[in-house]
Parts: C-alpha cells; structure tokens; sequence
C-alpha cells in the first residue's frame, strides 16, 4: 500500500531525478589578492557594480562603444547564438508535456451495387506522452536551460571584450598619435641640424662626416615618420572592424596626454570572489550543471520508460449525428519499454557522463583561476605604474637638459658633433618610453575593468536582439538593443 501511494504521487508530481547534488562548486583559490596588491577585501555583497561610461568618462569612446553595442559581428552572432539556444531549451521543456493532435476526417466506400456509405470521425489523441517517473525528462530540460544559460554568460563575455578592445584600441591611436608628433618634432630637430652643420661646414668650422651624421639622423626620423603614419592608420582601421561601421574623426582623441587621463580607477576593497561573477567563469559554472543534470538523464535512462496514449472522438455515419452521445468514444493505453540487454552501454553511458562532469568541475577551477592569475598580475602591474611613469618623467627632463647643454658646448667648439646626435637620440627615445608608458598605464586601467567582470556584475547589461532582414536585392542583419 506504502509503495501504491508512493508510485501515485511520484506519477502526480514527475519531480523525482537522480542527479547528484551540486552546491557552489569550490573555486580553489584564496578570498584574498596576494600580498603587495593595493586592494583591500571586503564583503562580496558590498562589492560595487560599475557601468563602462563609469570607467571610460570620454563621452568619444562612449559613444564609440554604444555604435559598437549595435554593429559589432561578433556581438550579433554572440546574440543569435542565444537566441538559438533559447529555443533549444524551449524544445526540451516542451517534452515533458503531452502532445495533443486534433484530426477530423471522413471515409467514403461503395460496391459494385452503386450503395455509397460515409464515415465521419472527429476527435483528439494523445500518441504518447511519456511518464517522468524517474527524472529523466526534467534532468534533459534542465541540462537545457544550462547550456542556454552558459550560451548567454558566453556572449556577456564577448560584450565585455569588445568593450575592452575599444578602449583598447582608442587609446592606442591616441598613443601612437603622440608618436607620430614626437617623429614629427625630432625630424623638424634633426632638419635643422642639417642645415646648422651645413653652414659650419661652409665656414670651414665643422668636419664633413659631421653633415653625413646629421643626414643619417634626419632619414632615419623620416622613416619613423612614415612608420607611424601607417600606425595610425591601422589604428583606425581596426578601430572601425570593432565598431562595425565607420567612424567620425571627431571621436578620435588627440594625445595620449588626453586620452589616458580619462580611464577611471576600479573602486578599491575587491574581494577575490569577485572573480566568480566574470562571464566567463559563469559560463563554466553553467556547463558544469549541466553535465551535472546530464548524469540524472543518464541514470534514469537505466529505468523503464512508461508511455500513455489516448484517444478522445466521435465517429458516425451521418455528418448530423457526428457529436450526438451516440457517436462519443474513447480509447486509451499504457506502454512499458526496459531495455533487457545491451552489453553495459546504459552503464557506461553513466560513467560517462560523471567523467564529463568531473572534467567540467575541472575546467571551472582552471577558468576561475586562470581568472585570479591575470588579475593578481594586472594589480601587480598596477603598484608600480605610477613609480614608472614618475620615473619616465624625471628621465626626459634629464635629457632634454642634456640635450640643451650639449646643442650649447657643440656651437662653443667644446664638444664634437656625435655628443649632441648621441643626445637626439637619448631624448627621442625617452619621448617614446613616456608615451608607451602612459599608455600602458591607461590600457592596466582596461583591463583590470575586464578581469574583474565590469558590466558583467549588473544584472541589466543589456545585450542586443538579432533580426534577418531581407528583400528582393539583399539581406541583412538588424540589432535592437536596450539603452545603457
């Protein structure tokens, strides 16, 4: 009787599953940044959630980014990919309710007698619904939903890279801008040196292999010239790959002095489990369930599979009396399949599954510490900018004074003309280590915005919808997206 009463409401519920329990997988790293890391930890649920127009303040790159938003590639496939998915976990949850056909027809026969009769049927049927008992329908669907899920985190994930990339790539054509204007002074610099070393030449005060000198410096700061001219460029057309349309010059910015100051800092107190709510580490946490869920289908698949069927109608011989009480009928069955021999492949098909399971608890800990690497390198990066670029800054304005004092002893006669090439030279060179250093700088702001989850901690980041659009001369893809 306990096991009748048993049976009843596992068939009125179909909640029952054999998959294993999972909690919050262990993340195998430590709630902590390593020591010397300028953050300190705080609670999770304190944690701060900040938008990309937080981070990036220049309303240019903002607006760079939200035309992004609408015609990046990558993003509009990332979109389809969850809309496909989607409707995949639709199909599965659709399984786990009866089908019910409706048909209506008739049936005409005659003899040789010329007698003609008429059968009418109407009615609805159920051809077979399968009774979860055991879990395995609801394990599927909620396999399903993971993947659907882990598809979404996935393309959470492209929207936040391509974020960085824009920054990214904004702020190196502001840096390489910076040194198409330094190549363009040191050439201006370097012309002058030819003409000054001419005129002592002339004046019989100055040797010829100091004009070779002075011409070797000029030519080799017009191919640096060219060299960034061609930067820039590629700047631009990878600045307009990432957009996905062309972009206004008036967007553009004009230094890297300019630029990199708009970068905001990361709010300070980041606890490390932080790093949990990246896309991509949810995206491993989701393939993981389901290959969790994927062991309850598994096992269940061990079990008999009990099917219904049922038929609901009426049928007569004349169309008028086709739904009078007469003509009512029903039918309906039950089915029971187990499968009695199949060489162990139902049991290694479990097996098989827990492996993927263990294999995707795997790959969750890697991602999440694959994560926790690159962002303790990227704090580590960030302790000891603001001492570089202090340091770079020193620098030039060492050289520019030795630059000067040497210009100054070379037309006194004191020092010979290589002292003040070797000069040139030493204050091209720290020009370019204190643009590349800002830009470093700003670009370590970036990507801690993008290790640490950015957009990703609001629930809201909105992500675009994907319509085909199509006519008699072309076809199409349309984005609609929510404001930010």
């Amino acid at each position: 009787m306990r096991r009748a009463a048993t049976l009843l409401a596992l068939l009125a519920t179909g909640c029952a599953t054999m998959e294993p329990k999972l909690g919050q997988p262990d993340p195998a790293i430590s709630a902590t940044w390593p020591v010397g890391s300028p953050v300190v930890a705080q609670a999770e649920a304190s944690l701060p959630a900040v938008t990309y127009k937080q981070i990036f303040t220049d309303v240019r790159l903002q607006t760079l980014i939200a035309q992004a938003l609408v015609n990046n590639r990558d993003l509009m496939i990332a979109a389809s990919n969850i809309a496909a998915a989607r409707e995949q976990y639709r199909i599965q949850r659709a399984q786990q309710f009866p089908q019910v056909n409706a048909q209506a027809g008739v049936t005409v026969s005659g003899d040789k007698s010329k007698d003609v009769s008429a059968q009418y049927t109407a009615g609805v049927n159920v051809p077979s619904f399968e009774i979860d008992l055991f879990g395995r329908m609801r394990s599927l669907t909620r396999e399903q939903l993971q993947r659907y899920l882990a598809t979404e985190a996935g393309a959470r994930s492209t929207r936040l890279t391509l974020v960085a990339d824009i920054a990214n790539a904004w702020l190196d054509y502001a840096a390489d801008l910076s040194l198409l204007l330094v190549s363009q002074r040191t050439m201006e610099t370097a012309q002058a040196s030819v003409r000054l070393t001419r005129i002592r030449l002339e004046g019989g005060i100055a040797a010829r292999t100091d004009l070779s000198q002075a011409q070797e410096i000029l030519s080799q700061a017009q191919a640096n010239l060219a060299q960034q001219r061609t930067l820039v460029a590629q700047d631009v057309n990878a600045l307009q790959l990432l957009v996905g349309r062309s972009i206004d010059p008036a967007l553009l910015p004009s230094s890297i002095d300019q630029a990199g100051p708009t970068i905001a800092e990361l709010p300070a107190g980041l606890n490390s489990y932080v790093l949990l709510r990246r896309p991509d580490v949810l995206q491993a946490e989701y393939e993981l369930r389901a290959a969790n869920a994927n062991i309850g289908a598994a096992r269940a698949a061990l079990f008999p599979r009990i099917s219904l069927t049922g038929l609901l109608g009426f049928a007569s011989s004349a169309l008028t009396s086709l739904f009078t009480g007469g003509a009512f009928g029903w039918q309906a069955g039950a089915n029971a399949a187990y499968t009695i021999f199949q060489a162990g492949a139902g049991h290694a098909n479990v097996r098989l599954s827990e492996a993927q399971r263990n294999a995707a608890l795997a790959t969750y800990q890697r991602a999440v510490q694959t994560a926790f690497r690159e962002v303790a390198d990227a704090l580590a990066r960030r302790a000891t900018m603001d001492d570089q670029l202090a340091a770079t800054q020193r620098q030039q304005a060492a050289a520019a004074d030795v630059l000067q004092l040497t210009e100054a002893r070379y037309r006194a006669g004191i020092d010979p003309f290589l002292n003040v090439l070797d000069a040139q030279r030493s204050y091209y060179g720290v020009q370019q280590t204190l643009v590349n250093t800002r830009r470093t700088a700003a670009q370590n702001r970036v990507t801690l915005y993008q290790l640490l989850g950015g957009d990703s901690l609001l629930q809201t980041a909105p992500l675009c919808e994907v319509t085909y659009v199509s006519n008699a001369n072309s076809a199409k893809l349309a984005s609609q997206c929510s404001p930010m």
